[in-house]
């Protein structure tokens, strides 16, 4: 988990480099890039081992060069009758941290700087340390005002409103969390398997490697998955129920010496 936490920043650092970089007076080819969205919510287990386990993955092999990432924190909240007051699935902690990662998306827009932050919290719900949220800064070397002014102001909540349209919207609608959407189709129970599916959408004539490991000859090749993917449906909270019994189990085990 440190490791692929370092890798991550240090490759980030490098974008934001290269893309810091004047190159005017050279005219580069464009490719057509693939739209990868997700729409999701901070306190879904399903959602934050997609983001620290399978999502992190896009920034192996050069795989970020062919894809506009688009992160969508609202998932299964609703609006209470004024439109205006949201009502979280996994309660008031989850609307703060969505909207905490609204305003870093909002304060730093480009990708090489939000999503790390983004990463950061999302390990920390699946240590369920998430409450250690402001350690993010420390580790990313970030500065804290432009979160802190966009949470003071009520900017964030404007802000999740606007993505309470866009996830209301959807088309078909989102049935669960994660909700991931590539070049508009919807993968459904599919999702984890996200990475073939941007191959195989690319148009592009730079095919980045880590598409080699997803296709033979013309056939795209699918990775193991679970039978029955993770999701947070809405309304539902059984994964929750499940992750406590685990853990009450794993701590059965520990005190009886079972293992």
């Amino acid at each position: 988990m440190v490791l692929k936490f370092l890798l991550l920043v240090c490759y980030v650092f490098l974008l934001g480099f290269a893309s810091s970089s004047d190159f005017s007076g050279i005219s580069l080819p464009s490719s057509p890039k693939v739209t990868l969205s997700l729409y999701y919510e901070s306190l879904c287990p399903a959602c934050s081992y997609f983001i620290v386990n399978n999502l992190v993955k896009l920034f192996e092999d050069d795989l970020i060069s062919i894809v506009d990432l688009h992160l969508s924190p609202w998932g299964n909240t609703n609006l209470r009758p004024d439109n205006v007051t949201a009502v979280c699935q996994h309660g008031a902690y989850e609307c703060f941290l969505d909207t905490l990662e609204v305003c870093a998306i909002d304060a730093w827009p480009k990708l090489s700087d939000h999503f790390p932050f983004i990463y950061c919290i999302e390990s920390l719900v699946t240590e369920h340390k998430y409450d250690k949220w402001e350690t993010c800064y420390e580790k990313l070397n970030l500065n804290s005002k432009p979160i802190a002014d966009c949470l003071n102001s009520g900017h964030g909540k404007e802000l999740q409103l606007q993505y309470a349209a866009e996830t209301n919207a959807l088309q078909p609608p989102h049935e669960y969390v994660p909700w991931v959407v590539v070049d508009g189709q919807p993968l459904y129970e599919d999702y984890e398997n996200f990475i073939s599916y941007i191959c195989k959408a690319y148009k592009g004539n730079k095919t980045p490697s880590a598409c080699a490991k997803y296709s033979s000859g013309h056939a795209i090749h699918r990775e193991k998955v679970r039978r029955f993917p993770l999701v947070c449906h809405k309304g539902d909270k059984m994964w929750d129920v499940l992750e406590r019994i685990k853990t009450s189990l794993w701590s059965l085990i520990a005190v009886t010496g079972l293992l």
